[in-house]
């Protein structure tokens, strides 16, 4: 075991931290600080958090994006604000969005992270929370958000609010990761925690994480993580001190709550026990054993709420990526793209918030960069068996890097996703914590030692540097779906998710536009559409966006086809049967428009049944069939027309007066009624 070893006095460096090797199995020395310099924890949480916020100040003017729309804006827990919460803790975190959709869970093993849904409520209650009875109505203003007015204002303000909380909960995980770094995995070298903590806050691959307000979830918990460490080892220290075994089991149940990864704990926390307090195997081990207590809580509670999977969940590409793999090329492609989180952390560009099928092609066993993965991440664990005997630092890292991607990389949990950005955010703490004993230790080899620091401090302004100009554009990208995923499709053009959501975008802000970019911008959408459906033939959602789009060009013909396969494909998709009124309507203006204002009935009546075979159920259709029924003399008809008008909507007093005038009309065929009961159209 090799002791921490300290550095000759320096007299003009006297706030110089202890050194330490690799090795650390026994408490290291802490160094002494000079009060206000670069060493102090102070300045160093002060520094970290200034350059958080200026990193990711642009994102507080950012609206919604990606998951944020089904977890937060069209959430009705959340929305509900501390009503909602008790349906929070109680429910899947994506209970309220498969709710709606008319279905149950659709993701592989479910999702129980309802800490920072509870910290959205909580929000929304001050910003203006919505009661139970008018919930829907709410929920169907913000599902629209597309369109300019009150309500989107309103919406837009709240979710700059919430960037702004996701900035601040950022930054406090970050000066709670420096003091877990300080505190027990450097507490030789202060600069190493520094520089660890620096990198990690400014990396580019962390901004979905937090221009993401959904992303919360990782944030708090790695949060909860660090403070659990934190909380267990001063426990160690004190073991008198109950409230700190309590307080390291409460932040390890909020750990849970947040997010599953808390379950690495299990193997890190012995494992740092042995690495950094120097303690036997057999005490590292039992010192977690009031941990194992709070997993066995935590899964109950899991197991209780959340549901199994709905019926062809499974073979659904959007929820099963390798549904058209086989099991070689499902393990080849897993083994693979691990690497790709690797590549990312060394060189973040180009970034993504979307993996999904099919921007990561298929691989095999024949593919080099499976055989690269595996002979880079089977040396990482070759490197971390035989660091362990040394008690390393280094294992540590190395331990927390593969066991958090372990959780995310689909080869023991399938997790509904290829890859994602979000993902590799807590394995990036063991990559941060090696990078910064590397760099550390390389430059002390450099004489004199002031050329070394200088030639330190050059290169952590360059990563600093070089990470803004990364970071503080793709925070601006991630201000709404038409920003985010038009950058993304140049990145990942044969994403399905992408192409439609790019597709959508369009399709939400044509309305806005002149007649001639309204055209352009439907028929770009319509050939995003039709490339996404090209590669997953069953996409639904790109069936619905492209009969909309249709329509809205006033293309019923090839709107309807679009329509009629959502029907057979998801028959209980709740917004179709507004889709189909929106065609049936078509019909009524056209038969008004083209036809009843001139005075052709006969052809207004043969529009006017086009739409009651599309919706039958329109009470307005309906009666504008009897008004030009009326309108053509065919009383009887018309009766017949306005009866089926008073049983879908027995209220509508027109359809009555109507009635009454074709009765009259038919008892005396003289009397000219058909220009006293006239719909508005006739």
């Amino acid at each position: 075991m090799t002791m921490a070893r300290k550095q000759k006095a320096n007299p003009i460096e006297k706030s110089e931290p202890v050194q330490e090797s690799a090795t650390a199995g026994i408490p290291a020395a802490t160094p002494v600080t000079k009060p206000l310099s670069i060493y102090d924890f102070k300045v160093q949480a002060v520094i970290i958090s200034v350059l958080a916020f200026v990193f990711y100040f642009n994102s507080f003017f950012n609206e919604v994006a990606h998951d944020d729309g089904i977890v937060i804006v069209k959430n009705e827990y959340v929305q509900e604000g501390f009503a909602g919460i008790p349906k929070i803790l109680t429910r899947d975190a994506y209970d309220s969005y498969y709710r709606q959709l008319n279905t149950i869970n659709q993701l592989s093993g479910g999702r129980y992270r309802p800490l920072s849904i509870v910290t959205f409520a909580i929000e929304q209650q001050f910003l203006g929370a919505t009661s139970e009875a008018n919930i829907d109505s709410v929920l169907k203003q913000n599902i629209s958000y597309g369109v300019r007015g009150a309500q989107e204002h309103k919406l837009m303000s709240d979710m700059h609010v919430r960037h702004i909380f996701n900035v601040l909960w950022y930054i406090l995980s970050l000066v709670v990761l420096l003091y877990f770094l300080r505190y027990i995995v450097f507490p030789g070298d202060h600069l190493m925690a520094f520089i660890a903590t620096l990198i990690f806050a400014v990396h580019p691959i962390h901004t979905e994480v937090v221009a993401n307000v959904k992303s919360r979830d990782e944030i708090m918990s790695l949060l909860f993580m660090c403070m659990t460490f934190i909380f267990a080892f001063k426990y160690e220290e004190d073991k008198k001190n109950k409230k700190l075994l309590f307080a390291a089991l409460g932040s390890y149940f909020l750990a849970f709550l947040s997010k599953e990864y808390a379950i690495t704990l299990v193997a890190l926390l012995p494992l740092s026990l042995y690495i950094f307090r120097g303690y036997p195997i057999r005490k590292s081990v039992l010192a977690v054993i009031p941990f194992v207590g709070v997993i066995v809580v935590y899964l109950a509670i899991r197991f209780q709420i959340v549901s199994p999977m709905g019926e062809n969940s499974e073979t659904e590409v959007l929820n099963n990526p390798y549904v058209f793999a086989s099991a070689s090329e499902k393990l080849a492609t897993e083994i693979s793209t691990s690497l790709n989180y690797l590549k990312l952390l060394i060189f973040p560009h180009p970034l993504s918030a979307d993996y999904s099928y099919n921007s990561i092609p298929y691989k095999d066993f024949s593919d080099l960069s499976v055989w690269l993965s595996l002979i880079v991440h089977g040396g990482l664990f070759a490197a971390m068996v035989i660091l362990f005997k040394k008690r390393s630092l280094l294992c540590f890292a190395i331990a927390f890097y593969l066991l958090h991607l372990l959780m995310v990389c689909n080869i023991v949990f399938d997790i509904g996703a290829t890859m994602g950005e979000r993902l590799i955010y807590h394995s990036s703490v063991g990559f941060v914590i090696a990078l910064a004993y590397f760099m550390v230790k390389g430059f002390e080899k450099i004489q004199p030692a002031a050329t070394g620091r200088a030639a330190l401090a050059a290169l952590v302004v360059v990563i600093v540097v070089a990470s803004g100009f990364k970071t503080i554009p793709r925070s601006a990208q991630w201000k709404n779906d038409a920003t985010l995923f038009e950058a993304d499709l140049k990145v990942v053009p044969n994403s399905v998710l992408v192409n439609a959501n790019v597709a959508a975008a369009y399709i939400t802000i044509a309305d806005e536009k002149d007649p001639v970019e309204k055209n352009e911008l439907l028929h770009k959408a319509i050939g995003l559409l039709d490339h996404a459906l090209a590669i997953h033939p069953k996409f639904v959602a790109a069936f619905l966006n492209r009969g909309i789009a249709w329509y809205k060009l006033d293309s019923i013909d090839r709107a309807k086809p679009n329509f009629d396969t959502v029907r057979a494909l998801y028959p209980s998709y709740p917004t179709l049967p507004g889709m189909y009124k929106l065609i049936s309507d078509f019909y009524m203006k056209n038969g008004w428009n083209s036809y009843g204002k001139v005075g052709k009935y006969q052809e207004a009546v043969a529009e006017f049944k086009k739409g009651l075979a599309i919706d039958s159920t329109n009470a307005e259709l309906w009666y504008n069939m009897g008004g030009a029924l009326f309108s053509n003399r065919e009383f009887a008809d018309a009766i017949a027309a306005w009866k089926v008008t008073l049983k879908l909507d027995p209220a509508y007093n027109r359809a009555r007066q109507g009635m009454e005038a074709a009765t009259r009309a038919l008892s005396d065929p003289s009397v000219p009624e058909a220009s006293k009961v006239r719909h508005e159209n006739f």
